[in-house]
C-alpha cells in the first residue's frame, strides 16, 4: 500500500489506517456495541497482513479498553507499527466523562496510554478535543515536554478549527490534525483548516470517512445494536437517515464503474486531496478491512468528481427542504 509523509514529521503513513474506535466495546457513552476482543485482534493483524502500517486509537475508547487491544495485537510486532492515541477526555468511577487539559491531566493520561498500549512511546499523541479552552496552550506545553521526555515523538491535535490551531502553532508545530470528513461533513475543508495545514506543514488524518457506515452499499439502522451511539446520532434518524441512505445508493453506479464498493469510492474521494496524508477506517472483523483497503492506490475521474459533487448538492437541497440535520 502507498504511504504518504505525514506534514514536517519522518513518518510515512499507508493511505488507510486503522481505526480501534469501536473495538473499545460496549458500556460506555461512545460504543459501538458489544465486540469480541478475538474478532478485533484478528481485524487488527489482517490490516497489518493487507499492509496497513498505522493503528489509530485513544484513551476513551472503552475507557482504555481499545488501547489494551491494540497491545495484544501488535504484540512481538509492535516496532513494525506506528500507533497514534489521544487525550484529554478523561472519566471518573461512575463513567461520566469531561475534557482536562491541564499538563498533569496530560502527563498521567500519557502514562496510562503506555502502560496499556505495552510500550516504551507512542509515535503520534494527539489531544482529542479543545474543550478546556482555559487550559488549552498549557496541554500543548505538556505535549511538548512529553516529546522532549521521549514518551511521544509526535504531537498532533484531533477536532481543532483554525483559531485553536492558530493559538497553539507559535509554542511548538502541530505534526498533525484529525478532523472528520467524508462527502457528507466538510466544514474543515471549506472552513480554512485544510488551507492552515498546507501553509504550515500540517498533516491530516480523516476520521469517519465513511461517516460510520453510512457511506457503504447495504448500511441497515435495524442492525445496529441498542447501545449503539449511532442510535442517538442525527445523521442515523429520519429524514436524514433516508436521505443518506438513498444518496450512498446513487453513488453505486459510479462506484461500479470502477468496479469498486460505495465503501471504497467513498475513501478515494477523501484521498483525492494532495494535502489529506491518511483516512482513517474502523473496522471490527476482517472482511471489513479487506474491503476497505480497496479504497486507497485508485483515483476517481474528474466526470465522476463532478457528478458526486452535484449529487451532494441535491442531498443539501433535500435535506432543507425536509428541514434535515445539515452538518
Amino acid at each position: 500500500m502507498q504511504t504518504r509523509k505525514l506534514g514536517f514529521t519522518d513518518l510515512h503513513l499507508t493511505e488507510i489506517g486503522f481505526g480501534a474506535w469501536a473495538l473499545g466495546g460496549d458500556g460506555w457513552a461512545f460504543g459501538w456495541g458489544p465486540q469480541d476482543d478475538t474478532e478485533s485482534i484478528a481485524a487488527i493483524r489482517k490490516a497489518l497482513d493487507l499492509g496497513v502500517n498505522w493503528i489509530d486509537t485513544a484513551a476513551i475508547y472503552g475507557h482504555g479498553h481499545s488501547e489494551t487491544v491494540v497491545a495484544k495485537a501488535v504484540e512481538g510486532i509492535r516496532d513494525e507499527v506506528i500507533i497514534a492515541t489521544k487525550c484529554s477526555i478523561v472519566w471518573d468511577e461512575k463513567g461520566e466523562t469531561s475534557c482536562n487539559l491541564t499538563a498533569k491531566s496530560i502527563m498521567r493520561e500519557c502514562e496510562d496510554s503506555l502502560r496499556r498500549l505495552n510500550t516504551d512511546r507512542i509515535d503520534l499523541y494527539q489531544i482529542h478535543w479543545p474543550n478546556d479552552p482555559d487550559n488549552m496552550e498549557e496541554g500543548w506545553d505538556a505535549i511538548g515536554q512529553l516529546i522532549k521526555d521521549g514518551k511521544i515523538r509526535y504531537g498532533g491535535v484531533s477536532n481543532f478549527r483554525v483559531s485553536q490551531l492558530e493559538q497553539c502553532q507559535p509554542k511548538h508545530p502541530i505534526a498533525s490534525i484529525q478532523p472528520p470528513y467524508s462527502m457528507l461533513r466538510r466544514s474543515y475543508e471549506l472552513d480554512g483548516e485544510f488551507d492552515f495545514c498546507r501553509k504550515n506543514n500540517v498533516g491530516i488524518v480523516a476520521y469517519s470517512p465513511i461517516q460510520c457506515g453510512l457511506l457503504t452499499d447495504n448500511f441497515d439502522i435495524n442492525r445496529v445494536a441498542e447501545s449503539d451511539w449511532r442510535r442517538k446520532a442525527d445523521e442515523f434518524k429520519s429524514p436524514n437517515l433516508e436521505i443518506n441512505l438513498d444518496f450512498a445508493q446513487e453513488l453505486k453506479t459510479i462506484a461500479q464503474k470502477y468496479e469498486k464498493s460505495v465503501a471504497q469510492l467513498a475513501l478515494a474521494w477523501v484521498l483525492r486531496l494532495n494535502v489529506m496524508t491518511s483516512a482513517i477506517v474502523g473496522a471490527r472483523r476482517p472482511s471489513q478491512i479487506e474491503e476497505t483497503v480497496g479504497g486507497a492506490g485508485w483515483k476517481i475521474e474528474k466526470e465522476d468528481l463532478d457528478k458526486m459533487e452535484e449529487l451532494l448538492e441535491n442531498r443539501v437541497n433535500v435535506i432543507k427542504k425536509k428541514d434535515g440535520y445539515l452538518v
